[in-house]
């Protein structure tokens, strides 16, 4: 069953994912691509393509390059669902508490044919047409210095840019941070959810995830504190944001 190792690792009763079914399969076509941006106990990009009713799955420590050059690996994870696709928001507990947010989303064409045959050989070379990831790319099995990586070396990809005009060195993930369906960061989107999340289920209570999650709480806890009468109405206030550069700006310089 595709989906049965996703449902196995998590608790729908807790966790805001989509459960989801593997969808009915397609004729060839363009397929429906995404990278979510996900800030668990360390920030990683989910790689995420279309195929057979569900979203064949790669973890991305340092997420896509457009750089020819650099290798990203990728660990293959279980398949996730198609309506898993469309996910952004906070998994309160559980496996991979955090935050995640839409990053990109587009559709992708195989330049292989066969894709099983490609994801059996090891080398699938695709098309996207993103938001922010275009062109011709590669995921490559790979062994050597990665083989020894939890899940063994079957686990372990290359994703590579291939040189065409969308390639470059640009950084795409410091030019272009924010999410393609809210156009928040990670604060806003944790910010937006159902608050009553700060007081019940809390994200992951360690790493960065933990860090970002207490900090925004006790802020919006000493807003809540304010009388009504001292708070900015909403219109008033500068963007989330502005507001948190602003702050930046106003903090002392670190002693030399």
């Amino acid at each position: 069953m595709a989906l049965e190792e996703y449902k196995r690792k998590r608790d729908f009763r807790k966790t805001p994912e989509p459960e989801g079914t593997v969808a009915a399969k397609q004729a060839e076509r363009e397929r429906f691509f995404c990278v979510q941006k996900h800030l668990a106990t360390h920030l990683h990009y989910d790689f995420r393509l279309e195929h057979n009713g569900v979203l064949l799955s790669w973890a991305v420590p340092k997420g896509p390059s457009l750089d020819p050059t650099v290798k990203r690996l990728a660990m293959k994870v279980e398949d996730h669902p198609i309506e898993y696709g469309e996910f952004e928001g906070v998994i309160p507990e559980g496996y991979g508490a955090g935050i995640v947010m839409l990053w990109d989303r587009g559709t992708w064409t195989s330049e292989t044919g066969d894709v099983d045959r490609a994801l059996t050989k090891g080398d699938l070379k695709l098309t996207l047409n993103g938001y922010k990831l275009k062109g011709s790319w590669v995921l490559v099995r790979t062994g050597g210095r990665y083989a020894r990586a939890r899940g063994g070396g079957d686990r372990s990809w290359l994703l590579i840019k291939h040189r065409d005009d969308w390639a470059g060195d640009l950084d795409i993930t410091e030019f272009a941070p924010r999410s393609v369906k809210s156009d928040g960061d990670f604060e806003d989107i944790l910010a937006e959810d159902n608050p009553a999340i700060w007081h019940t289920n809390r994200p992951a209570k360690g790493g960065e995830t933990g860090t970002m999650f207490t900090e925004i709480t006790q802020r919006l806890q000493r807003t809540q504190r304010l009388p009504r009468t001292q708070r900015l109405p909403r219109t008033q206030r500068l963007p989330r944001t502005q507001r948190l550069r602003e702050n930046q700006r106003k903090r002392p310089s670190p002693p030399a």
